[in-house]
């Protein structure tokens, strides 16, 4: 059985579908489906448009701190 590169459990937003057609900065289907209850049949993942999540650094840190 071959597993899936980025899990089964992906939940479907239109940011990050194949079928996503950008206007300005919110994108819309170009099949002219609407996510209903976070499902949608047209949805097909794609990973090279999703934004990864950033980790801010928390604390106070000087550029000393970071010098070899």
């Amino acid at each position: 059985m071959r597993k899936k590169l980025f899990g089964k459990n992906i939940i479907p937003n239109c940011a990050y579908c194949e079928n996503a057609i950008f206007d300005g900065m919110f994108p819309r289907c170009s099949k002219g489906k609407q996510l209903q209850e976070n499902k949608c049949w047209s949805f097909k993942y794609d990973p090279l448009l999703r934004v990864p999540k950033s980790n801010a650094l928390k604390g106070n840190y000087t550029a000393e701190d970071f010098k070899l």
